[in-house]
């Protein structure tokens, strides 16, 4: 601190002791100096009190927080740490804003109100859900979130503990934690594991609550629930484990107390028929249902919770005998604890009567002999080492063994629940990570303590030591990350006080070695404490007894009493018992008794006494003590939590009374210091518990800067040398990275000298107020003394006075008109040197922006300008070079022809001259012959290669048709014909299966098209009734005249329930759509699901192939390859695909070995007319005989293949003839023929393909052919007018043409060789699709079989239920797939008719002589030009297409294009074009055309839809087109009603022939879903905006003052790796309601529908934001609420701004601005409240006082809401029937009505732009 500043000076307020709220408030009334013995207080009643002060026995009393800080959501943001401050914060917070949950660093305190609040809905999880821990108000629901938060992120474990008294809360907030997790991380499939999660608590809760003095629904046992998750973190499963269940409690309670749940609730359903056998009867008949004299629960019914329970056991899979077994053994304990037991006269024996009929019922309900039982209940044996004998127990030693077996049953009975619940919980997945819910007894005292409460508070004695390094763990990496100086912080350590316990020789070892003496007692195992442990620091021994200890806790000292600690430690049950129970006849009761480790041992070891008896070894279950179990169980629990990540939530009673919103304080106190709340504080005391962010320090504490420390940039330096200059000790603050840290007391000595100078600054004001008023006052005086002396002096003084005043007067005026004057011209001056600065740095700026842009377009320019011209010069040498090549080549070809033609014409001079070169030639000649033969030889060769490999794929064909039968049959099928019989079987047995399913089905359909029926005929009585609406509202209106008033009343109610109507009709609407989307969504799985292993190839790339072959056969379309094959059989169906798919394959291999012979026949021609071509251009000499050979063996190749083409089509005709008779003969099915009859049809248009593909080869080998000849005989005319002359070239010309012979055979060797690889690779890929095919068979046959065992494992209800789906499925399909198929053949027809005009085409080019062309084989086109304006002739409005087009009509308008294509057009283009076109079909009344057309419209819009379903641009135009649509389908109806506003040329234009109403609702339909699509896109992009910009951006800049919290938002909330969330501010949200309003008006989209969006949209603003303003405390204060009504302002403004006020839009946003002027009026006066609730009128009662306990000051010259005003309030409001809801539903929609709104364009002027690419569309 400061020498400047002491704290215990006058007006300083304290804390000092008190006995009855153990701590009071008091103020000093005169300052304290060291050493003075007695502080003067004043206390709050203004009693005096001097408050003795010493150094050691009574130190200082505490201080107390700044009233600012009092309320806050965190504890540890308190400047003052201490229990006091702690507890004011947390009564404030409890009593007065009825706040339940408090943050104290890590630890969330929750205080239990005993009253049920609205804060758990599903609203508030969705509020919670993704947000950081410390943005919202403290909640289970906050915790929760950071847990799931930090699993998914940290991957890591992570555990929840909550602790605290009976009574305090646990069991409900553990159940909060596990919904939230139920609802924000439900399982990924329909496990519902979330369900069986939230299942477990009833039956829990049956089983292991009870009763108690301190709450009605008490956990008597500890639980760890583990929750599972996935890697997608969804729950996939659960585990829980208990410890330490109270089993006294089964056969003792104390006064007003009651035993465990399920022993009345199984009561109270005695009479229901399946328990009359449990001969029960009401609880007070049963001992142990008795004890506490009151079997009921107010409020409870325990009839009605027992129904859950059973519930919750068959939701769990517990059937429904296991559940009366259990029952059985519940009921048999309470019979057991009426068995009379009578003492024998001796008194050392008893015996029970065997009439008792307790013992009876006990007996026949357990299975268990009757005579045993009772025999053994009443004697015990003794094992010695000698002998075993058996000896009489007394009535009361039998009484206890009554008992201790009671107790027993029932622990193990809650084992085998536990245990069977976890089984069902269990997955079989693969676990990821879990979350760990731990509800755990808290500290416990009371006057007298046993073996349970020592257990109890050594179990938190363990988590205390957890909880406490954790925090330790905490603040040392908080302080290592700020790299804060870290020192060593003492806390308290109880590790002591665990190893007095669990120690060697502690507590329970000497407790354990009691129990092991045969005759040990609790007086020996005391002496025995007392003599090992009296030197320890944590035990005593009590002063007035010997039988008692003291432990000395964290918490407190507890002194526990050692009766009954040995034997509640042993848990004794005597053997016999046990036996008689393992042998009942029932198997659930023996399963109960027998141990997991019940087997005979392995090991052989064994000890063996002759001549003696063995005796009996102790049971085995009794050789671990209860405190060695629970001591084990609580290691294992330490270990899990130690490897999680912990939450802790501590459970705080507020009072004993259990009365709503009470706090005692003194209870209060003794919680939190036993839940270790305090030592968090202390902890955090003890180093820098106040934490700061620069730029929040700065903002709150700049008043005390001067104006100079103000301009510096650099904020942390500012802070920097504030806070040296203010506080002079550096260790009383520390500066991190991000965060100022202050030790305890300095935020509260920052917030006094703010104080101090804001109440300076208050004091200059007043003063200088008062100055004035006095100045006032004084010159009235005056005045009126001057007026008397006026009057008493006479004239003179008068005329001097009157000249004093004129003097005065005209003194003042001249003073304040120069004043004026000179201020004026300053500020004139001022403003102008400020404008002219704007004026000139903005022309600067512009200036040099502009340059630099002149600058980057220049380069970018210069950049595109040298690659052109660099790009253009390399062209130019390019083509220069080419061209000089070719002159050059051209030259150089020219002179070697002249040469070659003087060497021939000089031949026959050679020959004359040298007559020796005619041997040589000879010679070459004998040479040539010999290669010729060779060649043919290696034809030859090449020939049988070929044949051998054909006979090799034959093999394999066999093999693979081998192969397929014995894998189908057994059989060994060596034909075609065998296959074809065995597809038939195949298809009579799916025939005969069918039509079983059909019958068995058939009454299916029948109720289902009943139910159809009924639901039209429910939709027609709707429909009447809304026409009888609107005629009750038509006939009100013309009655309004007579009676206003009331007629307003009754139209606004018809109105209302017109509303409500159509909400319902779009609501169910709603639901089909996401019906509809749900059976797309399984038939595209289904679609998935078939032919995996195959690759399927998809329409795009199938259309690109097509296109890009220059010789299109029926490879290429759906006949093609193995691949389009499969698609194919997926478009056919399974069903008929299956029984023919062997055959389809064979037939599509002959079809593309005929498709590579023809190929093979173009190559070999081409070659050939090439070579015969090169041949000649050369000399023209007499054909040799090689040359003629030659040919004629290419003769005779091409004859060969051209009859090899024709065998193989023959063949092929055979066997599709084959095929038919087959298919016609032995299938009746309609089904079946049509398939095989489009086979068929596809075969003929194959061989027509072929045909007509051979007639244009032989075409173009005719034209080439006549083109060589004509070249020939021109050159031969050429050579024929020259004369030769005789060349002396010394190379002969024989040589040259022997050389360019060679030079051909070596190409014709190249020819073949390319002719065998072609026939290698053809072998290849048959050989590879066989094997495709066998994968495919395979994978199908084991898909059916999967199928089969699928279906056969359903129930008959399931079986029937799945056979209707999967027969509507596939008809479906089968209906869509023909259509596609049908289309798909209908365009590759109209595709090859187009590539065969191109051939044509060619063909007409080469024949020059030709003149005349061909006329088309196609459909004459339409010779129109779409951009061509209108013609001279009147159009119609119509537009006419073919049939075949219609699918590429909606191809082109709907599925690809794009708003941007048509934004330059008329709006809403699309539809007006779709319009024109029905119109057409209706002139025309082609009624198939026009169902055709507007369903094909309808399907393509939904998928567009469903394709684009988050795109607000696409869903807003088809929004637009589709309500267009349906105007035009309604204002060209003919109905009256619509032609109202119509031309008399648009009433020319309307539908002759068909009404097309239902098409009208069906439209009408699509666009209510549409709307909702695109509300919901809308609203997905403004909610993330909402929050942030409504509530968080300061759009009025300095408003928002920083409250002095120093919060500590946990470090681990945040993601520092994602750098925070993203902020939106006002303009932001403003900007993106204007692009969605620019969007809709630029589409078109009817004003009124764009003002509902809108509206819609506001809706949802205005939820989120007063949603999180009723969850968050941070935001409301006055300058949030001054903020908030400015933001909504804004947001009317923007709706004035595009005349969208009118459209209920602002109406939505009265809730919120209602909220910001409740921050913003006053609180305070009766008349205040009255104005509040005038004013708050759209806020519910909930709200306004939610609001008003949030309402947080940001300084001391504001005040808090009091209890009273609220009362007030309250009281107020209590007229208003709200609704107990706190929060709005952000996903309430408003029904929407689409207004009837005519277009005034004319069809007829509608021009279509080129860029749609409709020039198939004829305008009629």
């Amino acid at each position: 601190m400061t020498s400047e500043y002491y704290p215990y000076s006058k007006y300083t307020r304290v804390w000092i002791p008190d006995a009855d709220d153990v701590w009071k408030a008091a103020e000093i009334v005169k300052d304290y100096k060291d050493g003075d013995p007695v502080l003067h207080l004043k206390l709050e009643d203004e009693t005096p009190l001097e408050y003795a002060v010493g150094p050691k026995s009574n130190p200082l009393p505490f201080l107390r927080n700044p009233d600012i800080l009092v309320g806050e959501n965190d504890l540890t943001a308190l400047s003052y740490l201490h229990e006091p401050a702690v507890l004011h914060n947390l009564r404030v917070r409890f009593i007065e804003s009825n706040h339940i949950y408090t943050y104290c660093g890590i630890v969330l305190v929750a205080i239990n109100p005993y009253e049920q609040l609205h804060i758990y809905g599903e609203e508030v999880i969705e509020a919670y859900s993704g947000q950081n821990m410390g943005d919202m108000d403290p909640h289970i629901f906050a915790v929760a979130e950071e847990a799931y938060k930090q699993m998914a992120r940290d991957e890591r474990n992570q555990s929840i503990i909550v602790s605290g008294e009976s009574g305090a809360g646990k069991t409900v907030s553990a159940k909060y934690a596990m919904r939230f997790f139920a609802t924000v991380g439900g399982s990924a499939n329909d496990a519902n594991v979330e369900e069986k999660v939230l299942a477990s608590s009833p039956i829990m809760e049956a089983i292991g609550n009870a009763k108690t003095t301190r709450n009605d629904n008490s956990s008597r046992f500890g639980k760890y629930i583990q929750i599972v998750f996935s890697r997608q973190y969804h729950i996939i499963g659960a585990n829980m484990r208990t410890y330490l269940l109270e089993k006294s409690r089964v056969v003792f309670q104390a006064v007003d107390e009651r035993n465990y749940h399920i022993f009345y609730q199984l009561c109270a359903s005695a009479s229901l028929p399946e328990f009359k056998d449990l001969g029960l009867t009401s609880a007070e008949d049963f001992n142990f249902t008795s004890l506490g004299e009151n079997i009921f629960i107010e409020g409870v019914n325990d009839a009605e919770d027992f129904k859950k329970t059973r519930e919750a056991f068959t939701l769990l899979g517990v059937k429904e005998s296991s559940q009366i077994n259990i029952f059985k053994v519940v009921a048999s304990i309470l019979h057991l604890g009426n068995v009379e037991i009578c003492s024998e006269r001796d008194g050392e024996s008893c015996r029970i009567s065997r009439d008792d009929p307790h013992l009876q019922h006990f007996c026949r309900l357990l299975g268990v002999e009757q005579k045993q039982m009772e025999h053994w209940l009443c004697h015990r044996k003794l094992a010695t080492s000698a002998e075993t004998y058996v000896k009489k127990m007394s009535s009361k030693q039998a009484s206890n063994a009554c008992n201790a077996l009671a107790k027993h049953i029932y622990a193990r009975m809650f084992d085998w629940i536990v245990e069977h619940i976890n089984m069902s919980l269990q997955t079989s997945s693969k676990q990821h990570s879990f979350i760990g819910v731990l509800d755990i007894y808290g500290f416990e005292t009371f006057e007298v303590n046993s073996f349970e409460q020592f257990c109890i508070n050594y179990a938190n004695e363990k988590l205390q030591q957890q909880f406490n390094s954790h925090v330790f763990k905490l603040e040392q990496e908080e302080y290592m990350k700020e790299q804060i100086p870290w020192t060593l912080i003492d806390f308290y350590d109880n590790q002591p006080c665990i190893d007095l316990i669990e120690a060697r020789l502690g507590i329970l070892d000497l407790l354990d070695e009691e129990c092991k003496v045969p005759k040990g007692t609790e007086q020996n195992w005391a002496q025995k404490l007392y003599k090992q442990h009296s030197s320890s620091a944590h035990f005593q021994k009590p002063r007035m007894s010997n039988i008692s200890f003291i432990i000395i806790h964290f918490a407190d000292k507890v002194e526990y009493q050692c009766e009954g600690f040995l034997e509640k430690n042993r848990d004794t049950v005597y053997d016999e018992q046990i036996n008689i129970l393992k042998a009942s006849q029932f198997q659930l009761v023996a399963d109960l008794f027998h141990e997991k480790d019940d087997a005979p041992p392995k090991s052989s070891r064994v000890n063996v006494r002759a001549a003696k008896s063995v005796p009996k070894a102790p049971n085995r279950e009794h050789r671990k003590t209860v405190g060695h179990q629970f001591r084990s169980s609580l290691h294992l629990l330490m270990e899990t939590l130690n490897a999680t990540t912990p939450h802790y939530v501590r459970c705080i009673k507020p009072n004993d009374e259990k009365e709503a919103f009470s706090f005692d304080s003194r209870r209060a106190v003794q919680q939190l210091r036993a839940c270790g709340v305090l030592e968090t504080i202390r902890i955090s005391a003890a180093g820098y518990p106040s934490r700061w962010t620069y730029p929040d320090f700065f903002s709150r504490y700049r008043v005390l800067l001067k104006k100079s420390d103000m301009m510096s940039s650099d904020k942390k330096q500012v802070c920097r040398n504030l806070l040296e200059t203010l506080i002079k000790e550096p260790d009383m603050f520390q500066f991190g990275k991000t965060k100022i840290f202050f030790r305890a007391g300095q935020v509260a000595y920052l917030e006094k000298l703010r104080t101090d100078k804001f109440r300076a600054a208050c004091i200059k004001i007043q003063k200088t107020v008062r100055g004035w008023l006095q100045r006032v006052r004084y010159r009235k005086i005056r005045k009126t003394a001057i007026t008397i002396q006026r009057y008493g002096r006479g004239y003179l003084a008068r005329r001097y006075a009157e000249f004093l005043r004129l003097s005065r007067a005209a003194l003042i005026c001249q003073k304040q008109y120069r004043m004026v004057r000179d201020r004026r011209a300053f500020l004139r001056v001022r403003q102008a040197v400020v404008t002219i600065q704007a004026y000139s740095r903005g022309m600067y700026t512009r200036r040099i922006f502009k340059e630099f842009l002149l600058h980057h377009k220049a380069m970018i320019i210069q950049r595109s300008v040298r690659g052109w011209l660099a790009r253009k010069k390399f062209q130019r040498a390019r083509n220069a070079a080419v061209i000089i090549q070719c002159a050059f080549r051209r030259t150089r070809a020219k002179k070697q022809l002249q040469q070659l033609k003087i060497e021939a014409r000089s031949a026959q001079h050679l020959k004359n001259l040298n007559s020796g070169m005619e041997n040589k030639i000879v010679q070459l000649q004998r040479k040539m012959d010999d290669q010729s033969k060779g060649y043919r030889n290696q034809n030859e060769q090449l020939v049988q290669q070929n044949s051998g490999l054909g006979l090799e794929v034959n093999k394999l064909q066999k093999q693979l048709e081998l192969m397929k039968s014995q894998q189908v049959d057994g059989g060994q099928l060596l034909s075609l014909q065998e296959e074809l019989e065995r597809l038939r079987e195949e298809l009579k047995d799916t025939n005969a299966e069918r039509k079983r399913m059909e019958e068995e089905h058939g009454s299916e359909k029948l109720t289902l098209q009943q139910r159809v029926k009924e639901l039209e005929t429910e939709n027609g009585l709707l429909k009447s009734e809304k026409e009888e609406l609107n005629q009750r509202i038509l006939q009100h209106s013309q009655s309004s005249e007579v009676d206003g008033s009331n007629a307003s009343q009754r139209e606004a109610s018809l109105q209302t329930e017109l509303d409500a109507e159509r909400q319902r009709y779009q609501n169910l609407l709603k639901e089909f759509s996401r019906l509809e989307q749900r059976y797309d969504n399984l038939k595209e799985e289904e679609s998935l699901s078939k032919f995996q292993p195959g690759h399927r190839r998809n329409p795009s790339n199938q259309s690109s192939l097509e296109s890009d072959s220059n010789y299109p056969s029926i490879s290429t379309s759906e006949v093609g390859d193995t691949e389009d094959a499969i698609q194919l059989v997926e478009e056919m169906g399974v069903e008929k695909a299956a029984m023919d798919i062997s055959l389809f394959m064979k037939l599509q291999k002959r079809v593309r070995e005929l498709e590579t012979e023809r190929k093979r026949l173009q190559l070999s021609v081409d070659k050939m007319e090439e070579l015969n071509k090169r041949k000649s251009s050369e000399s023209r000499s007499p054909t040799s005989e090689q040359e003629k050979a030659d040919n004629a063996y290419n003769n005779l190749k091409r004859q060969e293949l051209e009859t090899e083409n024709k065998k193989l089509k023959n063949d092929l005709n055979a066997l599709s003839k084959a095929v038919a008779e087959r298919a016609s003969q032995n299938n009746s099915s309609n089904e079946l023929q049509d398939s095989y009859n489009l086979l068929l049809s596809q075969l003929k248009s194959a061989n027509e393909e072929l045909d007509a593909r051979k007639e244009e080869v032989l075409i173009l080998r005719t034209q080439i052919v006549s083109t060589a000849q004509l070249l020939e005989k021109n050159d031969l005319i050429k050579d024929s007018d020259n004369v030769p002359e005789v060349n002396n070239s010394k190379e002969p010309v024989d040589k040259e043409e022997a050389v360019k012979a060679y030079q051909g055979l070596c190409e014709s060797k190249k020819l073949l060789e390319a002719q065998l690889q072609s026939q290698a690779r053809k072998h290849k890929d048959e050989l590879e699709a066989l094997h495709t095919q066998n994968e495919l068979l395979k994978d199908d046959i084991e898909k059916k079989q999967e199928i089969i065992n699928s279906y056969s494992s359903l129930s008959p209800e399931a079986q029937v239920e799945y056979s209707i789906q999967q027969e509507i499925t596939r008809l479906t399909n089968d209906n869509l797939d023909l259509k596609e198929l049908v289309e798909k053949l209908e365009k590759n027809e109209r595709k090859l008719k187009k590539q065969l005009r191109i051939y044509m085409k060619k063909v007409q080019e080469l024949e020059a002589a030709q003149a005349a062309a061909q006329s088309s084989r196609s459909r004459p086109e339409l010779s129109r030009q779409v951009t061509v304006q209108r013609k001279e002739k009147d159009f119609e409005g119509m537009l006419e297409y073919y049939k075949e087009d219609e699918a590429l009509l909606l191809k082109t308008l709907i599925s690809d294009i794009r708003p941007n294509t048509v934004s330059a057009t008329v709006p809403c283009l699309p539809a007006y074009i779709l319009f024109m076109c029905i119109r057409h079909a209706d002139y025309i009344n082609d009624d198939q055309k026009v169902e055709s057309l507007l369903t094909s419209t309808i399907n393509a819009i939904k998928k567009v839809l469903k394709k684009n379903n988050d795109d607000f641009e696409m869903t807003s135009f088809w929004l637009a087109n589709t309500s267009r649509l349906l105007h035009c389908l309604k204002q060209y109806s003919g109905d009256e009603a619509f032609m109202t506003q119509n031309t008399s040329k648009q009433n020319e234009h309307c539908l002759k022939n068909f009404d097309l109403a239902e098409y009208r609702q069906v439209l009408s339909d699509l666009s209510i879903q549409i709307y909702q699509q695109l509300i919901k896109v809308a609203e997905g992009i403004i909610q993330p905006m909402t929050v942030s910009a409504m509530l968080e951006s300061e759009s009025i800049p300095s408003l928002a003052g920083v409250k002095p919290m120093g919060y500590r938002n946990r470090s681990s909330s945040m993601d520092m790796d994602a750098g925070g969330p993203t902020s939106y501010t006002l303009e932001t949200l403003i900007r993106q309601l204007g692009q969605f309003h620019s969007i809709m008006r630029d589409h078109g989209l009817d004003p009124e529908i764009v003002g509902q969006v809108v509206r819609q949209l506001f809706h949802c603003i205005n939820a989120v934001t007063l949603n999180n303003l009723l969850l968050r405390k941070d935001v409301c204060s006055w300058s949030a609420g001054m903020q908030l009504r400015y933001n909504t302002s804004q947001m009317e403004e923007w709706l004035r701004a595009n005349n969208l006020y009118q459209s209920k839009a602002a109406a939505t946003l009265e809730p919120i601005i209602q909220a910001a002027q409740l921050l913003q009026v006053k609180k305070k006066t009766t008349q205040d409240a009255e104005a509040i609730c005038s004013l708050c009128t759209s806020l519910t009662t909930q709200q306004i006082v939610k609001i008003l306990n949030l309402y947080t000051p940001l300084n001391e010259f504001e005040e808090r809401v009091t209890v009273s005003f609220i009362r007030n309030i309250q009281n107020n409001l209590q007229e208003r029937n709200d609704p107990p809801q706190l929060l709005l539903d952000t996903k309430q929609q408003f029904p929407v009505l689409f207004p009837y709104t005519p277009s005034a364009l004319s069809l007829e002027t509608l021009h279509i732009p080129a860029t749609l690419r409709l020039d198939f569309l004829t305008r009629v």
